[in-house]
């Protein structure tokens, strides 16, 4: 029978590593880092010509590390003299490891989408980001450069072809070309 001594790390590596998702960051098209909040992003304005789901490959480090560490610690705890103990915990280190690189690759992949968008301004571009807003071929999307790319639902964006907002004008004013106000 274990002791208390003996099952008291055990179930802290546990816990340790069972919180290896929750360091995983939420990658949507919906969320935005920490680093973006208050920083400018240019935007332009296309419509969604092609869209095909892709699979998103899961990252490893941070799960592999606390899962190493978390075995390493729980396994130096079992054996009764000094060898077996260092042997258990370089044993639980790699399988802790692995655990933790396993749990950290499913916790960050998973499915999203890649979008063919058409933008007005000319040209295709291609964002791959998951699918909150149901976004489909034909929609009318924003598309925002910032930290990162994404895309959104446009609501109320300007018509295709349209050349955009003069500087200074009103939301909604459209430049005007010719020579000006008569004096």
């Amino acid at each position: 029978m274990r002791t208390p001594k003996t099952v008291l790390p055990i179930l802290a590596a546990l816990a340790l590593v069972a919180t290896v998702p929750a360091c995983a960051p939420a990658n949507t098209g919906t969320t935005v880092s920490a680093a973006g909040l208050g920083s400018a992003a240019s935007v332009s304005f296309g419509t969604i010509v092609g869209s095909r789901p892709v699979q998103v490959q899961g990252t490893g480090g941070v799960g592999t590390l606390a899962g190493a560490a978390a075995g390493g610690v729980a396994g130096s705890f079992i054996g009764g003299d000094w060898r077996s103990n260092a042997l258990a915990g370089i044993g639980g280190a790699i399988i802790g490891g692995l655990a933790g690189n396993a749990i950290e690759r499913g916790a960050t992949g998973g499915t999203a989408i890649e979008f063919i968008v058409r933008e007005d301004r000319g040209g295709d571009i291609a964002v791959v980001q998951t699918n909150e807003e149901g976004l489909q071929v034909g929609d009318r999307v924003v598309v925002t450069r910032g930290d990162r790319v994404r895309l959104s639902r446009a609501a109320g964006g300007p018509p295709p072809g349209a050349t955009g907002a003069a500087i200074g004008a009103p939301v909604g004013a459209t430049a005007v070309s010719g020579p000006g106000p008569a004096k």
